[in-house]
């Protein structure tokens, strides 16, 4: 189940920003919290708010951990249009200078 990898991943790494985080992952992470926002904000728009505070830091980190995975720096993300660019972009293959590629994801 990669989504269940990649939420772990999320919560794991929530203050993270060093090293890389593989496309699929990344991806799934982005899924899980659209759905879930719009899940618990149609519960309750405060319950949503704060789900959304709660994950607004692990968002980040995750997003500048993809970048690293293209080979970018992290404030590339500040940039709306060039971060959905570079985050839908293949991993780089090998040792980049934010080092090795993000390991298999086997829980």
């Amino acid at each position: 189940m990669p989504i269940v990898t990649a939420i772990k991943l999320g919560f794991l790494n929530y203050v993270n920003y060093k090293g890389r985080a593989r496309r699929g992952d990344f991806w799934w992470w982005f899924l899980f919290t659209i759905v879930a926002q719009f899940i618990i904000s149609g519960a309750s728009s405060s319950a949503g708010n704060l789900f959304s505070a709660a994950l607004f830091l692990p968002h980040i980190m995750f997003g500048i951990r993809r970048m690293h995975d293209v080979n970018k720096k992290g404030w590339w993300i500040l940039f709306p249009i060039a971060n959905l660019i570079f985050w839908a972009q293949p991993s780089d293959a090998g040792v980049n200078r934010f080092g090795p590629p993000a390991p298999p994801t086997n829980f």
